[in-house]
């Protein structure tokens, strides 16, 4: 194994001035450092985790808190995990993940024993219980989510609340007046998640405003809760042409459910799918999708807590805008 002591050799510099180099904890000459590096490329030295966390006062470790519930779709969990962890080791930093159910108890124990550098966390609600502990860990906090008060922390996230209303906008614009909402599960409703409030009060408003008849119908993610609330839409809504769903755990159920009723997409009924957009690609149909940008709000996400921790960031909200891509299960109302 390549060791500090061969590096050293190799550039023809003390041990001490390799390990310099490396902390940045005292001033190198330009020249120096450059025949460092060149010997640490060269041979291919990677700095011992715990000896680099000593030398720097970082662990270079990211802790992400993911949401691993019944009622969440994991694989689209899952993409914003892989967007994170692929960010971090630009910043040459790896990624511990915390499981939610570990609550506050969990972020004080990373925080605590100094395994991150800084914490992000998903699976936010509107009223978030977490924000005063996260306040307290004299860490960078980057929150995937937008609670009603963020405080001074950092968030980012999708406008889920322009992302309704530009579902509603284009059912309209092609002429659709009875449309429905199908939305996360109840248990998702009942926790106050910042993001399922957030689109609902926008598909509300955006309705409101444009004189549409609507309804919305929280589904959970089975069988016989699908072929429930698509029949409970239709018995409610005969004159029913617009459905947008946002609920990918659902979707293909939904798409199911209305074939099986005679339905077709969209001759009868016009979709809208507020998913990942691979995802929607995997129907007959192509599916009008508003995107759920995963790639984009893990970089920017771990970029919020890069520029925390070298002291270059204060906190800031972004809303990421949503981008609806019309696809074949959406057409002009007949």
């Amino acid at each position: 194994m390549i060791t500090i002591a061969d590096v050293a050799r190799d550039a023809g510099v003390a041990p001490s001035t390799v390990s310099y180099v490396l902390s940045g904890k005292r001033s190198i000459s330009p020249e120096t450092r450059r025949r460092v590096e060149a010997s640490v490329r060269k041979l291919g030295f990677h700095p011992h985790a715990g000896a680099r966390a000593l030398a720097s006062s970082r662990t270079q470790v990211l802790a992400l808190v993911v949401p691993l519930r019944t009622d969440i779709h994991v694989p689209v969990v899952m993409r914003f995990v892989t967007s994170v962890v692929t960010s971090a080791r630009k910043y040459d930093h790896d990624v511990l993940l915390l499981t939610a159910d570990e609550g506050p108890d969990g972020l004080r124990r990373v925080a605590g024993s100094a395994s991150a550098d800084a914490i992000l966390v998903m699976d936010v609600e509107a009223d978030e219980p977490r924000v005063p502990v996260l306040q307290s860990l004299l860490r960078p906090v980057v929150l995937i989510g937008v609670p009603d008060d963020p405080a001074d922390l950092s968030c980012v996230d999708l406008d889920f609340t322009a992302a309704a209303a530009r579902s509603v906008q284009h059912l309209a614009e092609l002429g659709h007046t009875d449309i429905a909402l199908v939305g996360p599960s109840p248990n998702v409703y009942e926790r106050g998640t910042s993001f399922a409030g957030r689109f609902l009060r926008g598909f509300a408003a955006s309705v409101q405003e444009r004189g549409l008849r609507a309804t919305n119908h929280a589904c959970a993610p089975s069988y016989a809760a699908v072929r429930e609330c698509v029949a409970k839409i239709l018995a409610d809504q005969p004159e029913l042409t617009g459905l947008v769903v946002h609920n990918e755990a659902v979707l293909g159920g939904v798409l199911a459910e209305l074939q099986r009723h005679g339905k077709q997409v969209p001759h009868d009924v016009s979709v809208v799918a507020v998913c990942p957009e691979d995802m929607a690609a995997q129907y007959a149909i192509p599916l009008t999708t508003v995107a759920i940008p995963s790639d984009d709000v893990g970089r920017i996400a771990v970029e919020m807590a890069m520029r925390q921790l070298e002291g270059a960031g204060s906190a800031e909200v972004r809303l990421l805008s949503p981008k609806l891509t019309p696809g074949g299960s959406t057409a002009r109302r007949r």
